[in-house]
């Protein structure tokens, strides 16, 4: 790991007070799957959560709200046409927005909407392997949301287009690569039980979306957030006896933080 930067405790520390202090408002546009877990994890953290998908609503919210996140993973038409809207507001407003790739790859319809959203300019991609390497044109993707690939594969790619993007691209995997094209941060730990659960990944999309509103170094606060999530993850299977209890012990870690 000698190559990459690291995030020591006390600037993770630092971050995370940081984080509690503003509790900003993360309008989550995600999907049907995690709305309510994401939810929890973002309060556990001390942060505002809101999934507001209206399409007038979510325009009008977005400017409202310190970040927006787009999570791809049940994407509709109407979801589209909501989602577009709510960036273009977010910019407008001057406010951070993360984009979450689920499943793009073999998929066209998100896939090509991805692409389009990559014009307007996220604060940062959080994805898998094969996502970020579909996202930058190098792979057709994973199987569904599960990568085919390892960080490592698709680190190159993360930083292309990081530089191409001008965003933080983080690669989630056994290790976390969090990278702005020119300086990558590694993140290891967390535990494979993480990924027996559905939601640790898009919920940690969300929390890089309410880390990305802190004013600072913004690749240091992603990868914080990335680190936090799989601290939390290893204290939660250290205490849990399977998938069923692994969920509100990862929710008790993630509020004992500090």
């Amino acid at each position: 790991m000698a190559e990459f930067e690291s995030i020591d405790n006390v600037t993770k520390s630092n971050i995370l007070q940081q984080l509690k202090s503003a509790s900003p408002l993360v309008h989550c546009m995600t999907n049907d799957v995690v709305q309510t877990f994401t939810a929890n994890v973002l309060l556990a953290l001390g942060c505002s959560p809101a999934m507001v998908i209206e399409p007038e609503e979510a325009e009008q919210f977005a400017a409202i709200a310190s970040g927006l996140l787009i999570n791809v993973g049940t994407l509709t038409a109407p979801r589209q046409h909501a989602m577009r809207l709510a960036v273009q507001s977010a910019n407008a407003a001057n406010k951070p927005w993360v984009l979450d790739p689920v499943a793009v790859g073999a998929l066209s319809f998100r896939t090509q909407f991805c692409q389009e959203l990559l014009t307007l300019k996220p604060a940062a991609i959080r994805g898998n392997a094969s996502e970020i390497m579909a996202l930058a044109g190098e792979s057709l993707g994973g199987r569904g949301v599960d990568s085919l690939n390892t960080t490592s594969d698709a680190l190159p790619a993360a930083q292309l287009l990081a530089r191409k993007t001008a965003t933080i691209v983080a690669i989630s995997g056994e290790v976390d690569y969090i990278t702005d094209g020119a300086r990558t941060i590694a993140v290891i730990g967390g535990h494979p039980l993480m990924t027996r659960v559905v939601g640790t990944g898009c919920a940690l999309s969300a929390v890089v979306g309410a880390f990305c509103t802190l004013t600072g170094d913004r690749l240091q606060h992603v990868a914080t957030a990335c680190a936090l999530m799989k601290q939390a993850g290893e204290t939660a299977t250290r205490r849990c006896h399977g998938t069923g209890s692994f969920i509100p012990e990862f929710l008790d870690a993630i509020y004992q933080l500090n």
